[in-house]
C-alpha cells in the first residue's frame, strides 16, 4: 500500500509549490482503494498492507533513499527561492513521514480502519470478503507480509489449487515474490510504465490512470520455453518449478533492495541473457539445480559462478584494449601508477622464476648429449601478452576495491571475507524471499559487490543466521531518516541527529556524495552515507526513551494484523477519528479479531509447490499458452513492449498449421456457428460466433435484431449464405493483414496464412432473465459489436470456469422492497426508482416501483447556438496569411523543432533542444483543447494559436527566417541559425526553451484526436443551465406497476452489461449514472461532454458533466470534482429515451404541449394513437432536444410530488394548452392506460415467457371495454393535506394519492385504478376507428369528458 500513500500524499516532487491537506490525502487513499477494488473484485480476501519496521538488511536501503529524498527537496526549494519565486507559507509535505512510527502513520492507519469499517458497513461488494490490514505497527514489509499468509493459506490441508492470487504494486520484485509462491493463478496489478521521451509523472486520480496486469501464468510458460534446450542435455528430471526457482536466484545477482549489483552486469547491458546462457551451459554439468526451495547447493552456486566469471574477463579485455590504444598515444606504460608498480613487481618476480627455470635447464642440458637438441622454454610459449593481461586485470579489479570500498591492502584474507559476505547475502535474500525474515538483524556491510572472478571457494562455507527481533518504530525511525526529517521524531531524540555533541552525528551528514556505479538514472546511484551501527545506535537511545510521553509511547510498540468480516446482525455506531471531515458510521456491521505476528509462519519444510493440471479447467483472466499448438524461439524481431521496440531477442511464438488448417469454410461454419468460442489467444476471450468468411463465401446467422441466442448441442441455427463481392473482398484481406502484424509486433506471435475469418460478438456480461417457470437466472449477453478474428487463433471445446454466482431465483429476490431500480421503457425512460411491496402483483409477473423524476435543463438553446461559445478553428493557411509567413512554418512551430549544439558540419555532442510549441503529436494521434483540432487528416488551429505564434515570431525572427529557407532539414544547428560571432547561440536557446516553460501552454494537457469533446466554454453554459433548472425544484414522484423486462437493477453480476443496446449517444445528451457502489453516486445524472472512441464498443468513454460535484470526481474542462469517464455499461442515456418518443409520429399519450417559455416557436405535431403501438410519454422525463416544455402545477412542494396529466389524443393534431391555463397552473388529470405494443427490442426478460401473464386480450375489445369506465393515472400534488410518502396510507392505488381540495377524488373506482407497464409501451385506452386516417388537419381532436370537478373552461 506504501505506494498508494506515496502517489496520494506527493505526486509530483518536482513541483515545490505543491501543497495538500492530510484530508485530502486520506480520502485519495480511500478512492484509490476503492478503484483497486472494483478492478479486481476479490471473491474471498482483500489484504492490505502497509510497509511496518524493515529488517535490517532492507534499512540501508531506506536510509539511501530518505537522504536522497531531503537533499532533492531542499536543492529544488533552494533553485525556486533564487530564480525569485514565491513559496506558499504551508510547510511542504514531507514524504519521509511514510515511516513506522510518525505521526501520520498513526493518524492514517486510525483512518484505514475507519475506511474499512465504512466500506464493509455500507457497500455490498465488501460484505462477502474478509478483509486484512496490516497497518504500520505489523513489522515487516508489506508484500512479504501478504506472501506470509499466502504461504500459512498453502499449508492448510485443503488449500484449494487453483486459487487465483492478484498482488498490486510496482516493485519489479513483486515479480520475484509471485514466482516463489509456484501458484498457477497469479498476477499483478500495476500503474502504466512508459519509458522513452520526457519524464512524466504519474497522473493523480486512479480513474485516469491505465492499469495493467502481468500475468505469471504466462510468465511461467515463457521461462519455460527459454530453458527447454536443457531438457535433453541433463541427465536429471527436467522440472520447470526448480527452473524458475534458479531464474529467480539469477535475478538476485544483478542487485535489488538488499545487495548491490556486481559490477558491470547490468540489466540494460544484456546482464540477463547472460545469466541464462551460462546457466544452461553449465547445468548439464551440476548434477541438479542449485537454488533448492530457497537454500543455495553451495558447490554448484561456486561452479556456476566460476563459469559466469569468464564475463569478467570478457569486459576486461574490451577495457584492455582501450589501454593499449592509449599507451601508445601517451608513452605511458600503464593506465596509473598504483598498476604501474604492482605489474612492475610482478614483471620481476617472473623474471626471477624464469632465471632459475633457466638456470635448471642448462644444468639438465649438459648432462645430455651434447648432439640433441635444448627444448624450447616454458616462457617462450606463453606470450608477453598474456602476463600483461594478468596483471592488468588483478590491478584494474584491485583498484576497483581501493577506490570504492576504501581499503589500503587487498589481501586474500578481504577477498575472502567479500566472497563470504555476498554468498551470505544471497542465501539471506532466498530465505526472506521463499520462507520470511531468517534474521532481523543482518545487513549487507558494503555498498559495492566483488567481482565474481573473486567469489570462490565458497563450497565448503557454513551460513547460519540468528533471527534476533525487529527494530523498534523509533529506532527505525532514527536509523533511516536524516536530520533534515528530525520533526518526524519525538523531541526527546532530535538532538541526536543534530547535536555536535551525539555520540552518533556522525551518522547525520548534511553533505553526502551519489555514486551512479554504471547505473544511468539517478534514483539507481549509491548513496555513500554511513552504515548504522546498532549497537551505539540503540546506547544513546537509551537514556531518551524515560522523556517519551504516553502517547509516543504507544506509538513506538509492535502490534498484530486486523482480520475483518461483515455481521448484519452486529450494529453499532464506529465513530470517525476526524468527525469535521469524515461522517461517523452509524450503522456499522463490522466485527473484527487480531492475528498474532507469529499466527501465519510456515515451517521451511511445510513450503510445499501447489500442481495443477492447467489444460483441464480454463480460467478466463488468467491467460496460458496451452489450447493450440505452436513451436517457439529467441529471435530478434523488435517485439514492440512500452511504446517502444525491443532491442534483444524475443520469445516468438509461430502457429503450427495442422490438418484442419485448410477446413472448407462450410465445414468451419458448422463447427462454430452460432457457438459459444474463445478468441485472441493466448489471452482468451469468450465469443459468440456470429459470420464465417473464407474472403470468397460467408455464411452469417439470419436472426431478428439484438438476438442472444446460443445454439447448443445438435441445433441448428437459422445460416444464410452469400458470395463476396471485390470491395468486402479487399476489407477482408485488411482486416486479416491487420490483425497479422497485430500479433508479430506486438504478441510476437507469428500465425501464418489466414484461410478463415470468424466474426464474433464478445461477451460482455451476464443478465437477469426468466424462464417459463417464474424462475430468475444469469444469461450470457453478448456485444453489439462484431470483430474478426483469424479462425487459427480460435479455441473451441475448452472447459473454462464459470464465475456466474447468484443467489437469486426468484423475482422476489431480483426486486426486494427497497431495491434501486431504472426504467428501460416509457414513460419515465431512466428515471430511477425504488422498488415496493409487489407481492399483490408479482404474481401477474409485475413489479411495484416508485420513480423520481427530476426536472431536466433547457439545453436545446445551448445546443442551437452552440457556434457562439464554442472555439473556432482554421487551417494553417488562414493563421499563416494573417501572420505574414507560410503555411509550413505554422505547422512545424506548432508541433516540434529541435536544434543541436554548434552547427551541422561541426555538431557538439548529441543533445538537442526542442523550441517547437508542441500542440500537436501525429505519432501518438494527439491534440491540444482549444489549440488544436484535427479533422481528418488537416490539422486546424486555433486564435489562441495564432496569438501565441505571433508572439513568437515577435521575440525571434531569425528562427523563422532561418526555418523558412531551410525547411527541407530535420534538426538545425544553434551556429548556423546564429552564425555571428557577437551572437550566443546557446543562450538564445536556453532563453526560448525557458519562456517556453515558463508559458501556460506547456502546461496545457493533451487529448486524443479520437475524442470528440465540448470546449470549456460550452461547459462552463451547460454548468449555468443545470444550476437553473435546481433553482426550480420540480422533482416528482410517482408510483407505477412495471413488467420486470423493463426494469435495470444496478447489481454487481450485471457489470459490463449495457442496460439498453439500442441507444446511441451523442454530445449534450442527458444521461443517469447506474453503476452501483462506484465513484459516481448511483442514480446522478449529467451531461456528456465528450466521447472517447475505441475500437472496441466496451472500451469507448463518455466524458460525463455531473450535476452535482462527488468525491472522487474528476475535474475535465468542468468545475472541481463534477466530471468523469464513464462506459456505455455504467450509463441510460436519457436523451435517447425523449428522442424515441419524438421520433414516433405516431404518439398515442403524451403531455399536453405548452407554449414554451424560452421564446420556441410554436409546435403541433400530428399525432395519431394506434393500440399496438409503442410510445413515450413526452415530457415526463424531459429531453433538451424536445420541443415541448413540461407542465407542472405551482406548488412549494415540487420537489417531493407531483401533478401529472396527460390527454388521450385520437388522430388529428394536439391542441396547444391556453396560455392562462399555463399562467395560473391548473391541472387537467386525464386518463390512460398504458398498453403492450412493441416498437423494438429491448433487453431483459422475455415478456412472454412468465407463466402467470394473464392472457392478451383482443385489442379492440379491450379498447371497446376501456371506453366504458373512467381509468386514472393518479397523480399527487403536494399540499397541507397530503401525507408525506412515508407515512403513506395504505391505498389500492399504484400511483400516489393526491389528496387536493380543487379536484376531490369521486369516486372509489377511481382510486383504485392502475397504469400496467406490459412492455415498454404505452397505449390509449379509447376506442380506435381503423378506417380513420392516421392524421387528419381538417378534423378536430376528439374531446374527453373526465369527471374530474375540474373547470369546464380549462378544457
Amino acid at each position: 500500500m506504501n505506494g498508494i500513500i506515496h502517489q496520494c500524499s506527493h505526486p509530483n516532487d518536482d513541483d515545490v509549490h505543491f501543497r495538500i491537506s492530510e484530508d485530502k490525502i486520506f480520502a485519495d487513499i480511500f478512492h484509490y482503494l476503492e478503484v483497486l477494488f472494483r478492478i479486481i473484485k476479490p471473491r474471498k480476501v482483500f489484504f492490505m498492507a502497509v510497509d511496518g519496521v524493515a529488517p535490517r538488511a532492507k534499512m540501508n536501503q531506506q536510509r539511501g533513499r530518505r537522504f536522497r529524498s531531503a537533499k532533492e527537496a531542499e536543492d529544488k526549494i533552494k533553485k525556486a527561492l533564487e530564480k525569485g519565486e514565491t513559496l506558499p507559507t504551508e510547510a511542504r509535505f514531507d514524504s519521509n513521514c511514510i515511516t513506522p512510527g510518525t505521526e501520520f502513520m498513526a493518524r492514517l492507519h486510525e483512518h484505514l480502519k475507519y475506511f474499512v469499517n465504512m466500506k464493509i458497513s455500507t457497500d455490498k461488494s465488501w460484505q462477502g470478503v474478509t478483509v486484512y490490514l496490516s497497518g504500520h505497527e505489523t513489522p515487516g514489509e508489506g508484500e512479504h507480509k501478504i506472501m506470509e499468509f499466502i504461504r500459512s493459506e498453502k499449508a492448510k490441508p485443503h488449500h484449494d489449487p487453483n486459487t487465483r492470487h492478484c498482488l498490486y504494486g510496482l516493485d519489479a520484485d513483486l515479480i520475484m515474490l509471485g514466482l516463489t509462491s509456484h501458484e498457477a493463478h497469479f498476477a499483478l496489478l500495476r500503474e502504466e510504465v512508459r519509458f522513452g521521451g520526457k519524464k512524466s509523472q504519474r497522473a493523480c486520480a486512479p480513474e485516469e490512470t491505465t492499469f495493467h496486469l502481468l500475468h505469471l501464468s504466462l510468465m511461467r510458460e515463457y521461462i519455460d520455453y527459454e530453458f527447454s534446450p536443457v531438457k535433453d542435455k541433463i541427465s536429471f528430471e527436467y522440472d520447470i518449478e526448480r527452473i524458475i526457482d534458479d531464474w529467480i536466484l539469477m535475478g538476485f545477482l544483478v542487485g535489488n533492495d538488499f545487495i548491490p549489483h556486481l559490477p558491470h552486469l547490468h540489466i540494460n547491458h544484456d546482464a540477463l541473457p547472460l545469466l541464462y546462457r551460462t546457466y544452461m551451459a553449465i547445468l548439464p554439468e551440476l548434477g541438479g539445480y542449485i537454488n533448492e526451495n530457497g537454500h543455495l547447493n553451495l558447490k554448484r552456486f561456486e561452479k556456476y559462478l566460476t563459469r559466469l566469471s569468464d564475463f569478467d574477463r570478457e569486459h576486461f579485455s574490451e577495457v584492455f584494449v582501450d589501454l593499449k590504444w592509449f599507451e601508445s598515444k601517451v608513452g605511458n606504460k600503464y593506465l596509473n601508477e598504483a598498476a604501474g608498480i604492482a605489474a612492475e613487481e610482478a614483471r620481476k618476480n617472473k623474471q626471477k622464476k624464469q632465471k632459475a627455470q633457466e638456470n635448471s635447464i642448462c644444468l639438465a642440458a649438459l648432462e645430455k648429449n651434447e648432439g640433441e637438441a635444448t627444448p624450447k622454454t616454458v616462457l617462450e610459449d606463453e606470450p608477453e601478452d598474456d602476463d600483461l593481461f594478468e596483471t592488468e586485470f588483478r590491478q584494474y579489479k584491485r583498484t576497483y576495491y581501493m577506490t570504492k570500498m576504501g581499503v589500503e591492502v587487498v589481501s586474500d584474507d578481504f577477498l575472502a571475507d567479500q566472497a563470504e559476505c555476498y554468498v551470505q547475502a544471497i542465501q539471506w535474500i532466498l530465505h526472506y524471499y521463499y520462507h520470511g525474515v531468517q534474521s532481523w538483524s543482518w545487513y549487507y556491510p558494503y555498498h559495492y559487490a566483488p567481482y565474481l572472478s573473486d567469489i570462490r571457494n565458497i563450497s565448503e562455507l557454513k551460513i547460519k543466521f540468528e533471527l534476533g527481533k525487529p527494530f523498534m518504530p523509533f529506532e527505525q525511525l532514527l536509523a533511516v531518516l536524516p536530520a533534515a526529517s528530525k520533526d518526524l521524531l519525538p523531541k526527546c531524540y532530535q538532538h541526536l541527529m543534530i547535536s555536535q555533541d551525539s555520540p552518533i552525528i556522525e551518522y547525520y551528514p548534511l553533505d553526502f556524495k551519489t555514486d551512479l556505479n554504471g547505473k544511468q538514472q539517478e534514483w539507481e546511484a549509491v548513496v555513500l552515507i554511513p552504515f548504522i551501527d546498532e549497537k551505539r545506535l540503540l546506547q544513546a537511545m537509551e537514556s531518551c526513551n524515560k522523556c517519551l510521553k504516553e502517547e509516543e509511547k504507544r506509538r513506538n510498540t509492535h502490534s498484530a494484523c486486523l482480520m475483518y468480516w461483515y455481521d448484519k446482525d452486529a450494529e453499532f455506531q464506529y465513530l470517525s477519528p476526524w468527525p469535521e471531515k469524515f461522517p461517523a458510521v452509524e450503522r456499522c456491521h463490522t466485527r473484527y479479531k487480531t492475528i498474532p505476528l507469529d499466527a501465519w509462519l510456515v515451517e521451511i519444510t511445510h513450503n510445499k509447490i501447489t500442481k495443477i493440471n492447467k489444460s483441464a479447467l480454463y480460467f478466463c483472466g488468467f491467460p496460458t499458452l496451452k489450447h493450440i499448438k505452436h513451436k517457439f524461439y529467441l529471435r530478434k524481431s523488435g517485439v514492440q513492449v512500452f511504446q517502444q521496440s525491443s532491442h534483444g531477442e524475443n520469445m516468438m511464438l509461430e502457429i503450427t498449421a495442422d490438418e484442419n488448417s485448410k477446413e472448407q469454410v462450410k465445414n468451419v461454419a458448422s463447427l462454430v456457428l452460432g457457438k459459444r468460442v474463445f478468441v485472441n489467444w493466448p489471452h482468451l476471450e469468450e465469443a459468440r460466433v456470429v459470420a464465417v468468411s473464407d474472403g470468397e463465401t460467408k455464411l452469417y446467422l439470419e436472426e431478428p435484431h439484438g438476438t442472444q441466442k446460443l445454439y447448443m448441442g445438435n441445433a441448428v441455427p437459422p445460416t444464410k449464405v452469400a458470395y463476396i463481392g471485390d470491395k468486402e473482398q479487399s476489407i477482408w484481406i485488411k482486416e486479416v493483414q491487420g490483425i497479422s502484424e497485430q500479433y508479430q509486433r506486438r504478441k510476437g506471435i507469428i500465425i501464418h496464412e489466414t484461410s478463415i475469418v470468424v466474426y464474433a460478438q464478445l461477451l460482455t456480461g451476464n443478465r437477469y432473465q426468466l424462464n417459463q417457470n417464474g424462475e430468475v437466472y444469469l444469461e450470457k449477453q453478448w456485444s453489439k459489436q462484431v470483430l474478426p478474428f483469424v479462425y487459427q487463433t480460435v479455441v473451441k471445446d475448452i472447459k473454462a470456469f464459470d464465475s456466474r454466482f447468484s443467489n437469486i431465483k426468484t423475482l422476489d429476490d431480483l426486486f426486494p422492497p427497497g431495491s434501486t431500480a431504472f426504467m428501460l421503457g416509457s414513460p419515465y425512460y431512466g428515471g430511477m426508482g425504488e422498488v415496493q411491496d409487489s407481492r399483490d402483483v408479482i404474481t401477474e409477473g409485475r413489479i411495484r416501483v416508485v420513480f423520481s423524476i427530476p426536472c431536466e435543463p433547457q439545453l436545446d438553446p445551448l445546443i442551437q447556438n452552440q457556434h457562439k461559445y464554442s472555439v473556432k478553428y482554421n487551417p494553417a493557411y488562414i493563421l499563416a496569411s494573417r501572420l505574414g509567413v507560410s503555411g509550413y512554418l505554422v505547422s512545424r512551430f506548432t508541433g516540434s523543432i529541435f536544434i543541436g549544439r554548434g552547427s551541422k558540419k561541426n555538431p557538439h555532442g548529441d543533445h538537442k533542444a526542442n523550441v517547437g510549441l508542441n500542440l500537436k503529436f501525429n505519432k501518438k494521434n494527439e491534440e491540444v483543447p482549444g489549440y488544436t483540432k484535427k479533422v481528418g487528416n488537416e490539422w486546424m488551429y486555433s486564435s489562441a494559436v495564432e496569438q501565441l505564434l505571433a508572439e513568437y515570431l515577435e521575440r525571434v525572427p531569425e528562427l523563422f527566417n532561418y526555418i523558412a529557407k531551410n525547411s527541407q532539414e530535420d534538426i538545425f544547428y544553434e551556429d548556423d541559425i546564429w552564425p555571428g560571432e557577437d551572437e550566443n547561440g546557446a543562450e538564445k536557446v536556453q532563453e526560448i526553451v525557458a519562456w517556453l516553460k515558463a508559458h501556460p501552454v506547456s502546461a496545457l494537457s493533451r487529448s486524443s484526436c479520437d475524442l470528440q469533446i465540448l470546449d470549456a466554454a460550452i461547459v462552463e453554459k451547460i454548468e449555468e443551465e443545470i444550476e437553473k433548472c435546481k433553482q426550480r425544484k420540480s422533482n416528482k414522484k410517482v408510483r407505477v406497476t412495471v413488467k420486470p423486462h423493463l426494469l435495470y437493477r444496478p447489481l454487481e453480476q450485471q457489470n459490463g452489461v449495457v442496460p439498453d443496446r439500442d441507444a446511441e449517444y451523442r454530445l449534450f445528451d442527458r444521461v443517469v449514472n447506474v453503476r452501483e457502489n462506484f465513484s459516481v453516486p448511483v442514480g446522478l445524472r449529467g451531461t456528456i461532454i465528450g466521447i472517447k472512441g475505441a475500437s472496441r464498443e466496451t472500451d469507448v468513454l463518455f466524458e460525463v458533466l455531473f450535476d452535482e460535484e462527488f468525491l472522487g470526481g474528476l475535474t475535465i474542462r468542468c468545475s472541481p470534482a463534477r466530471g468523469y469517464r464513464l462506459p456505455s455499461s455504467a450509463l441510460i442515456n436519457l436523451s435517447h429515451g425523449s428522442r424515441s418518443e419524438m421520433g414516433n409520429q405516431k404518439l398515442t399519450a403524451i403531455v399536453k404541449p405548452q407554449p414554451a417559455v424560452n421564446n420556441y416557436n410554436s409546435y403541433a405535431s400530428d399525432l395519431s394513437s394506434v393500440c399496438s403501438q409503442k410510445v413515450h410519454l413526452g415530457g415526463l422525463n424531459h429531453s433538451p432536444r424536445s420541443l415541448f416544455v413540461p407542465t407542472q402545477a405551482q406548488s412549494k412542494q415540487d420537489d417531493e410530488f407531483c401533478s401529472i396529466w396527460q390527454s388521450l389524443q385520437s388522430s388529428g393534431k394536439s391542441h396547444h394548452a391556453q396560455q392562462n391555463m399555463h399562467e395560473k397552473g391548473a391541472v387537467l388529470p386525464q386518463e390512460i392506460k398504458l398498453g403492450t405494443g412493441n416498437q423494438f427490442y429491448k433487453p431483459g426478460f422475455n415478456d412472454s415467457s412468465f407463466k402467470g401473464q394473464q392472457r392478451k386480450q383482443d385489442p379492440y375489445k379491450k379498447c371497446k371495454a376501456a371506453s366504458k369506465k373512467n381509468f386514472e393515472l393518479k397523480e399527487f400534488q403536494s399540499s397541507p393535506q397530503a401525507a408525506p410518502l412515508k407515512n403513506e396510507q395504505p391505498v389500492s392505488s399504484d400511483h400516489i394519492q393526491q389528496d387536493s381540495s380543487s379536484a376531490p377524488l369521486k369516486s372509489p373506482q377511481a382510486a383504485q385504478s392502475t397504469v400496467s407497464f406490459q412492455d415498454n409501451v404505452a397505449t390509449p385506452s379509447v376506442p380506435h376507428n381503423k378506417s380513420t386516417p392516421n392524421t387528419s388537419s381538417k378534423r378536430k381532436p376528439r374531446k374527453l369528458a373526465v369527471n374530474f370537478g375540474a373547470p369546464k373552461s380549462s378544457q
